[in-house]
């Protein structure tokens, strides 16, 4: 696991005065005010979120030390993170996408199928990108109970029964 939870990413200015478009990636999309200061990923940067008005796919948001249009254009494609001390526990079934990457999957019969390079949503639900050398590219795995039934973070893994021909 990780000190760090990437919970939102900016995605250019909005207007002309320095606001972001921020899009969150919490649960409840403006918690991501409330997690403290937000670093960029490699940690060069720090800023407080003020969440000025919801706007189409997010929030316009304020960062401290961005004041104009051109800062709030540089910051495109950064994705912020906040310490995972100040994220909300999870219910046991429940996980943060950060800890599943790199989780080694098997089959109910103990058998590699790969590890976890990915974690996706659609709108769907959540799905599994699964690569391994024993893989042909990699394989989509829905991500519920019935096809992942066991996620166990402690020894790294999750186990997957996979639904027939999801690996042929």
């Amino acid at each position: 696991m990780t000190d760090r939870v990437c919970v939102g990413a900016i995605a250019g200015a909005f207007g002309v005065r320095g606001e972001v478009r921020l899009k969150s990636f919490c649960a409840e999309a403006a918690d991501i005010a409330a997690y403290g200061p937000l670093t960029t990923e490699d940690g060069g940067r720090s800023f407080d979120v003020t969440l000025t008005r919801p706007v189409a796919s997010g929030f316009a948001a304020r960062l401290t030390g961005v004041m104009t249009k051109e800062a709030a254009d540089g910051l495109r494609g950064q994705r912020l993170f906040a310490p995972r001390g100040a994220l909300p526990s999870l219910p046991d079934d429940e996980f943060y996408h950060a800890d599943l990457l790199g989780l080694s999957a098997r089959d109910t019969g103990g058998a590699e199928l790969g590890k976890i390079a990915a974690v996706l949503n659609h709108g769907a639900g959540d799905i599994l990108e699964l690569r391994g050398p024993a893989l042909k590219g990699s394989v989509l795995v829905p991500f519920t109970r019935a096809i992942v039934p066991t996620v166990d973070l402690a020894s790294g893994r999750v186990i997957i029964d996979p639904p027939e021909g999801l690996f042929d």
